[in-house]
């Protein structure tokens, strides 16, 4: 397999390891990490004593590309939308990524067990620098290019990381705030220029050796560290060991992902947020499958639409909100000839938008459901009845039920919170812990339960229907109102192109539902007040009489994460004078 040359590193990709074999393909492997999690689960093995994900899954794949035992496809495929690109066999990989991983060690000085934040947008440093962390034992760090100084100094801060990686774009803001980070030892930086103060990662592992060795890592040795908000307080560490997350995601790639050796699968996420870990990482090289990456510096309908139809992708995987936006672009002159499987996961997806994707695709949308603590909590996976509105069902090894504030298993159609039971044995796919917070790791347990702090309901099939955030519940007059609901209806009026729905005063009622509306464009010069009453007969008409928005605000625009996530939590506060 040819190496693709990166034009403005073109000295760098030309690297080639040595002894490359490979002799087309013949039948497909499953992967033994595969049918060592079936195993695990089905409780016929422990989880292996030492595990690594580089070693374990990653260079497996690397000996079966050798042989010729893998379809011809890359294990990396990059583009930037300006005509470059880099392809990397699993080979390719491997090759690369030691020589990062003796960059860290031999370099940095950095030791297993090491905490390292890595800050790059969507480029193939990014990837590289993963996998070698996983080479060495260092603890990697994730987080989104968006974050200010004041994000960065918490993070450096709390998690006592000794090196930072980074771009050009955030190494100012690092510099500002470094003096106040005592265990910060190395600042590494991907550019073509140099930066005082920072070793450069690009030139360094030019002229680095390909020799190393992956260190042995047991299996509930720490592996990452994601920063995850919640309701209350600073983002807290969730730590994910490497087991849980390299071994955990074998049941959601190959049954909700549908993932095979011969696919190429586009996950949209940020390289910040652990979608990027699920889709991007772990469970599409699990299954030996390509992993896309399309250097998007900001989410643009037109270039999605142009990249499925340009390239050979067969699985893609985006938020719902990127899945809103699509829907109202026009695809009717795109054709996607080789997608066969849609993704969603991040928040609920309305079926609305689910509608009108298969009308316009011809495909369905495989919802999904986990957290930062876990890998797939509940998927709608190939072969299920797909009931729009719902998280489908619970994937083993995990047991999902609804439970009330004192841990007690709801019944069917009962509104409660979504938990996965822990004890007597407590799966092995989840995290370790919050690091440092031993308060908030007791917290989230309820009986034997976890709790994940969604709001659910489960029908008499099994299926689970996401509600809200625990924050988000609206408690008007007693009546218990669920945001998404009313999202839902709304957005399935003409004039709606987005709308986020939260509680906001009232003297009489306590708290009433408000709507902040983005309208479509023909619709913007209409008359508010009589867009305003034909919202609400509309949502009456669809939901509940009691569920409807009081309150109407239009809006150019709603606040959202780097993921695209709408943020309840910033429209929330605004209606309640909350900082």
């Amino acid at each position: 397999m040819k190496l693709f040359k990166l034009q403005t590193l073109k000295s760098l990709w030309t690297l080639k390891p040595p002894d490359r074999a490979f002799r087309g393909h013949s039948r497909l492997l499953v992967s033994d990490v595969r049918s060592q999690y079936e195993s695990i689960r089905r409780g016929k093995q422990e989880i292996p004593k030492y595990f690594n994900f580089a070693s374990d899954v990653l260079d497996k794949w690397s000996e079966i590309e050798k042989v010729g035992k893998r379809p011809p496809n890359p294990a990396f495929w990059w583009v930037n939308g300006k005509g470059d690109e880099v392809k990397w066999s699993f080979e390719e990989l491997g090759f690369l990524s030691r020589k990062v991983a003796n960059v860290l060690t031999k370099v940095c000085g950095l030791q297993k067990g090491d905490r390292i934040i890595v800050i790059l947008p969507r480029i193939p440093e990014w990837w590289l620098v993963y996998v070698a962390c996983m080479r060495t034992g260092i603890v990697i760090i994730p987080g989104t290019s968006q974050l200010s100084a004041k994000d960065v100094l918490y993070r450096l801060q709390a998690s006592k990381a000794t090196c930072i990686v980074t771009s050009d774009t955030l190494a100012p803001a690092v510099d500002s705030v470094a003096s106040e980070c005592q265990f910060l030892k190395t600042k590494l930086i991907v550019s073509k220029g140099r930066r005082e103060g920072w070793l450069n990662l690009t030139d360094l592992y030019k002229v680095t050796s390909a020799d190393h060795k992956c260190v042995k890592t047991r299996s509930q040795d720490p592996m990452l560290i994601y920063f995850t908000s919640g309701s209350t307080g600073s983002p807290k560490m969730v730590v994910q060991s490497h087991s849980s997350y390299g071994i955990g995601f074998a049941t959601s790639g190959r049954y909700w992902m549908n993932l095979t050796p011969s696919d190429t699968m586009w996950n949209t996420s940020d390289t910040g947020w652990v979608k990027s870990a699920w889709g991007s990482v772990f469970a599409p090289w699990i299954c030996g499958s390509c992993v896309f990456v399309h250097n998007m510096p900001q989410f643009k309908p037109a270039v999605i639409a142009e990249t499925l139809s340009r390239y050979p992708i067969t699985v893609f995987c985006t938020a719902p909100t990127a899945y809103r936006m699509l829907v109202q672009h026009d695809l009717s002159s795109y054709k996607f000839t080789s997608l066969r499987h849609c993704l969603s996961g991040g928040e609920a997806l309305n079926p609305e938008v689910m509608a009108k994707w298969k009308i316009q695709t011809g495909l369905d949308i495989y919802e999904g459901y986990g957290q930062t603590e876990t890998v797939t909590i509940c998927a709608n996976t190939k072969g299920m009845e797909i009931k729009p509105g719902s998280l489908g069902k619970a994937v083993p090894p995990y047991d999902v039920q609804i439970i009330d504030d004192r841990g007690a298993v709801l019944p069917a159609g009962e509104e409660g919170c979504i938990a996965i039971r822990v004890q007597p044995r407590r799966p092995f796919c989840m995290f370790s812990e919050y690091l440092d917070n031993p308060e908030k790791t007791a917290a989230s347990l309820c009986g034997n339960f976890y709790v994940t702090g969604d709001r659910g309901i489960m029908d008499k099939d099994g299926y689970v229907w996401f509600v809200g955030r625990d924050d988000d519940i609206i408690n008007s007059s007693g009546y218990r109102i669920g945001p998404f609901e009313v999202e839902s209806a709304l957005i399935q009026h003409p004039a709606v192109s987005e709308s986020a729905v939260v509680s906001s005063p009232d003297p009489v009622r306590g708290e009433v539902v408000k709507a902040f509306v983005v309208l479509a464009p023909t619709f913007v010069s209409h008359d508010p007040e009589k867009l305003t009453h034909e919202l609400q007969q509309h949502v009456k008409k669809l939901t509940a009489p009691y569920k409807y928005p009081r309150k109407v605000e239009f809006v150019q625009d709603l606040p959202k994460t780097a993921t695209g996530k709408i943020q309840r939590k910033v429209l929330r506060n605004q209606e309640w004078g909350r900082g």
